[in-house]
C-alpha cells in the first residue's frame, strides 16, 4: 500500500486537509499504523491551478521528508514530482522513490534516480503537459500506447543506472486519458503486468470511477475498490491510495481467491 499524503491547500480529495505540516504528519503516523509501507508525499495538487515553483514545492516537502525519515527510519518514502530540482533536494532529504506522474516530462529525473540510487514510477500520460487535463485525447490503443511508453521510459531508467528492482510501470488512470481509455486499461491491465516489470495503479477517487458511476469525489470508495480488485486479480502489485485499510482488505480477499497469498485463519471444517 502506497497511502497519499498531500502537502497542498487545493488537493482535489481532502481539499487541504493536511496542507499544515503538523496534520501531514498526523497523517502519516495514521496510514503508517493501518499498515502502509509507501507514503506518496506530493507538493503541488495534479489538476491546473495557481503555479507553483520548484522552489515552492521544495518548500512543501523537503523539510518534511527529512521528518519522516527521521521518525519512521524504515518506511519507504516516496515524492510525487516530475522535476529533476525537487527530486535532487528530496532524495538527499531521504526519499526512497521519485513517482514521476507526469511520463519523464523532465528527462533529468532518471539521472537524479540513480544518483541517489532512488526508485522510479514511469508513468503513461500520453505526452500531455504537466498539470493541464487531456482535451479529446486518441490513441489507436491506449494500453499498446501505455505499454510502449512505460516500458521506454523504465529502459531509459536502467541505462542512467537505476537499479533494474527499483523501476516501476504505471499506467496513470485518467493523466492524458477520458474515462473509457482508463476503463479498457484496467480491463487489460494484465497486459501490463505480462511486460514483467511492477505494476502500480493509482485508482483512489478518480475521475474515471466518478463518471463511471455518477458520482462526487468522497462517495466512490465502492467504485476505486471494484477497479482495485481488477487490477490485484491480473497481478497488479502496488497501490497509490487515500483508504488503506479498505484496500488491503480488498487486495488481500483477491490475492487470497487467486491463491497468492493464504488465508490468515483457516479453521472452518477442521474443528
Amino acid at each position: 500500500m502506497m497511502a497519499i499524503v498531500n502537502r497542498t491547500p487545493d488537493s482535489f480529495f481532502d481539499k487541504g486537509a493536511t496542507w499544515a505540516e503538523e496534520a501531514a504528519f498526523a497523517r502519516v503516523a495514521e496510514v503508517v499504523a493501518q499498515g502502509a509501507e509507501i507514503v506518496d508525499i506530493g507538493g503541488i495538487k495534479a489538476a491546473p491551478g495557481v503555479e507553483i515553483s520548484p522552489a515552492e514545492e521544495k518548500a512543501r516537502v523537503v523539510d518534511f521528508v527529512a521528518r519522516v525519515r527521521e521518525q519512521y527510519p524504515s518506511l519507504v518514502i516516496s515524492v510525487d514530482t516530475w522535476r529533476a530540482e525537487v527530486g535532487a533536494a528530496v532524495c538527499a532529504a531521504g526519499a526512497d522513490v521519485l513517482n514521476d506522474a507526469w511520463g519523464g516530462a523532465d528527462p533529468e529525473l532518471v539521472d537524479v534516480a540513480a544518483e541517489h540510487d532512488a526508485a522510479i514510477i514511469c508513468t503513461h500520460t500520453g505526452g500531455v503537459t504537466p498539470r493541464t487535463r487531456p482535451y479529446r485525447i486518441d490513441y489507436d490503443d491506449v494500453v499498446a500506447a501505455a505499454i510502449h511508453d512505460t516500458v521506454a521510459y523504465a529502459e531509459r531508467a536502467l541505462a542512467a543506472g537505476v537499479a533494474r528492482e527499483s523501476v516501476v510501470i504505471d499506467p496513470a488512470h485518467d493523466f492524458g486519458k477520458n474515462t473509457f481509455h482508463s476503463l479498457e486499461v484496467t480491463r487489460r491491465i494484465g497486459e501490463m503486468v505480462a511486460t514483467g516489470w511492477p505494476v502500480l495503479v493509482s485508482l483512489s477517487n478518480k475521475d474515471f470511477v466518478g463518471e463511471t458511476l455518477g458520482l462526487e469525489v468522497g462517495e466512490r470508495l465502492v467504485g476505486t475498490l471494484a477497479a482495485t480488485s481488477v487490477c490485484a486479480l491480473a497481478g497488479a502489485r502496488i497501490y497509490r491510495v487515500h483508504q488503506v485499510v479498505e484496500t488491503r482488505q480488498t487486495v488481500d480477499m483477491v490475492w487470497s481467491i487467486a491463491g497468492r497469498r493464504p488465508p490468515l485463519r483457516a479453521i472452518r471444517g477442521l474443528q
